[in-house]
């Protein structure tokens, strides 16, 4: 098994079980409280993170740039937007919809890289990518209701929320590739410095705007914290994955997080899969097939 794919792997299992824990923590907390639990809890294990990096591999401390810190900090709060608008997404009885269509960051990550960054994939690159954001739909039954659009908030959330982890994703790429290290010694410095910034920046939202939300955090320090670990799991294996291999390829395989929470439903809850979404969730296993063959 190639390296990227691990870590797109372990990133797709703990971002599944992140996002149901800030489903469940979203009931007692703001979306901005939400939002900073992620970063804020998430924060001491990523730095221990770098530690035991660093120390494992032998190997110094890049050189931090200029050019490293304008990405991280666009990443930063890029990230910031896309998990408040995922969570405003999942706060929403439709909550499918809006986290299939963050699914979308596929897709604009490959248009995004290849109009401003020479990212370019194959032809059977981008098939892969529309193929698996098209199975994600599907699956979701996702729909629009043209006579009022104002009804389907969940949509405009979810494609913020896309468009922001696109580019969230491309600028940690482009940060962790500006610096002279290793790959993984500098997804991790990259990882550890961008929560450290949205840790910041969350913390100082919050207690100008709704102070009290700490005090409901302390209640749920356990959740809390099984969020932030979760969270920092998931994002080494997405760093990692996207310092090795190109943005786009990386966010097409996550799309196997469909296949996984529909064989849950099935095989766990009993939950019927209807013939829509069986389809979709095949678009996604030929997506990533495809990826397999073709990026291996």
């Amino acid at each position: 098994m190639e390296t990227w794919v691990f870590f797109t792997i372990l990133a797709v299992i703990m971002q599944s079980v992140r996002t149901a824990g800030q489903k469940k923590i979203a009931q007692s907390l703001s979306a901005q409280a939400t939002t900073l639990v992620r970063f804020l809890y998430g924060l001491p294990f990523a730095w221990l993170y770098v530690i035991a990096v660093f120390y494992f591999s032998k190997t110094d401390v890049p050189t931090l740039h200029s050019t490293f810190a304008l990405w991280t900090i666009c990443a930063a709060i890029a990230q910031i937007i896309a998990t408040l608008f995922l969570v405003k997404a999942l706060s929403i009885k439709n909550f499918a919809v809006g986290s299939a269509l963050a699914k979308t960051e596929a897709l604009m990550a490959a248009i995004i890289g290849a109009c401003f960054f020479s990212e370019n994939l194959t032809f059977i690159g981008y098939a892969s990518v529309f193929i698996g954001m098209v199975g994600a739909l599907v699956a979701s039954d996702w729909k629009i209701n043209l006579s009022d659009l104002t009804e389907n908030k969940s949509i405009r959330y979810g494609l913020i929320a896309g468009l922001a982890f696109g580019l969230t994703s491309v600028w940690v790429r482009e940060a962790s590739l500006s610096l002279d290290s290793l790959p993984l010694s500098s997804a991790a410095i990259t990882l550890a410095i961008v929560v450290s910034l949205q840790t910041i920046i969350c913390c100082a939202w919050t207690i100008v705007v709704e102070p009290k939300q700490f005090q409901l955090m302390a209640k749920k320090s356990s959740a809390c914290f099984f969020i932030g670990i979760t969270s920092i799991v998931g994002s080494v294996g997405w760093f990692s994955a996207m310092s090795l291999q190109n943005v786009a390829v990386v966010k097409t395989l996550g799309q196997i997080e469909f296949v996984l929470i529909f064989m849950i439903s099935h095989f766990y809850f009993s939950e019927k899969i209807t013939a829509k979404e069986t389809f979709g969730i095949a678009l996604i296993a030929v997506s990533v097939l495809l990826l397999l063959i073709f990026y291996n």
